[in-house]
């Protein structure tokens, strides 16, 4: 390989891999082992003051793992990343070396529903709060930060309702107020945005859904940007000061990008043990090689149906930004310009029991808690993913009972069609 800046298709199959200097294997091994042989004591000493880099244990590291790892920051254009066990282990990654009692983050009204739940219930328990804001609305989001927020907290695209986030904007906001933008990409993935490059600090990514793409694994990924200086203030002392765990140690000032990575590493994955299994990242890697062909298809396929479905009387509206009607068009084209990507939403006439109906219906469409997969998807979020919310939060997060979220597949769209169409009728019959 040169020394010029490769694609992503290419980084995509080559970043973090290389032939096997053992046995020479093409593909990525799964190193399926629990610990790792030191050369000798000074060796693994070295290796627990974190003056060497190197496999201790793999509740840490391990180098299938550490691959994926290396992949998808280079896809995001990070300075390090770590992988973990879910997606919402990797929010948690993201936020606990920069919170603690008493702290808050600020974060986006329109989240998946199980990140509200997680940010409004959950994370409480660590004495951590959320302030729930429409994004939209700049004003709001500058106003609730307070001196103990630590973050803002967005979606590129959100679950479920397909709305873009303006991410500069709220890059900008956070810069005033010397705190980390972050930013959970996973429904857009690196191909259609790379929020780092518009002033997100951190990237989280649930490895569950497109970056694997077939509906096998659970993941998660953070990435961190490099470029934030956490030592600008007193605001973040887990990373600008001394660490008494490592004979203080102070994480920033020694270790400069790669701080919040080799963090979340030494302490994060340590003590909280949200560990990737080496199988998982090895799936996901597999995903990725085709991660550029299969969004293409996605967006080629989610375009037209959600231009079928705004031409039908069943529909009261669809909320794909990809449509020339949607009032996030012209944004989309700014932060996701290769396409608005494949999941969004739409409303029956007939409200939640024909939506019902509708799911009960469809045969090509799989019912399943999950987006992101090869397959199409279909899911009533009001009776689900969002039940626990009360109807006031599912409107606001764009999950009304009369709305339907889709996970447009890569089959042939007009079967994906034909099929929404037949369970349509059935709902109204």
């Amino acid at each position: 390989m040169n020394d010029t800046p490769q694609g992503f298709d290419t980084l995509a199959i080559h970043a973090g891999a290389a032939p096997d200097p053992a046995t020479g294997a093409r593909q990525i091994p799964i190193y399926q082992t629990t610990a790792y042989v030191f050369r000798d004591a000074d060796h693994a000493a070295k290796l627990f003051n974190l003056q060497e880099i190197g496999y201790i244990y793999s509740r840490l590291t391990n180098p299938t793992v550490s691959a994926l790892a290396a992949r998808v920051c280079a896809l995001e254009g990070g300075a390090g990343a770590i992988g973990c066990s879910s997606g919402h282990a990797a929010q948690i990654m993201a936020l606990f070396p920069l919170m603690g009692p008493g702290k808050n983050i600020v974060a986006s009204s329109r989240l998946y529903g199980g990140t509200i739940t997680q940010f409004s219930q959950t994370i409480k328990r660590f004495g951590w709060s959320a302030k729930f804001v429409d994004t939209d609305d700049l004003g709001a989001v500058a106003k609730a930060c307070d001196r103990n927020t630590r973050a803002i907290f967005c979606e590129t695209i959100a679950n479920p309702g397909g709305y873009v986030t303006d991410i500069p904007a709220l890059a900008r906001i956070a810069d005033k107020k010397g705190i980390p933008l972050i930013v959970d990409n996973t429904t857009a993935t690196p191909y259609l945005c790379r929020p780092i490059e518009m002033g997100a600090t951190l990237v989280v990514h649930s490895a569950t859904k497109y970056l694997t793409g077939n509906g096998t694994v659970t993941g998660g990924i953070v990435v961190d940007s490099g470029k934030f200086n956490w030592s600008a203030s007193d605001k973040f002392p887990s990373l600008s000061q001394p660490e008494p765990a490592y004979h203080g140690l102070t994480f920033h000032p020694t270790l400069g990008g790669m701080a919040f990575t080799f963090h979340s590493i030494a302490i994060g994955l340590r003590d909280l043990g949200m560990t990737m299994n080496p199988q998982g990242a090895h799936y996901t890697l597999m995903g990725i090689e085709t991660l550029g062909l299969r969004m293409q298809r996605h967006v080629e396929n989610a375009v037209k149906v959600a231009q079928w479905l705004e031409q039908d009387p069943r529909v009261e509206f669809v909320t794909y930004a990809g449509l020339k009607s949607n009032p996030y068009n012209k944004r989309a084209k700014k932060i996701v310009p290769k396409g608005a990507g494949a999941l969004f939403t739409f409303a029956m006439k007939g409200g939640y029991e024909t939506c019902v109906k509708l799911i009960d219906n469809v045969k090509l469409f799989s019912h399943v808690a999950n987006l992101g997969d090869t397959r199409s998807l279909i899911i009533h979020s009001a009776s689900t993913t969002h039940r626990q919310l009360t109807e006031e939060q599912q409107v606001k997060a764009g999950a009304a009972p009369n709305v339907v979220r889709l996970s447009i597949g890569i089959e042939d769209v007009a079967d994906i069609i034909a099929d929404l169409d037949q369970a349509m009728t059935a709902a109204l019959a």
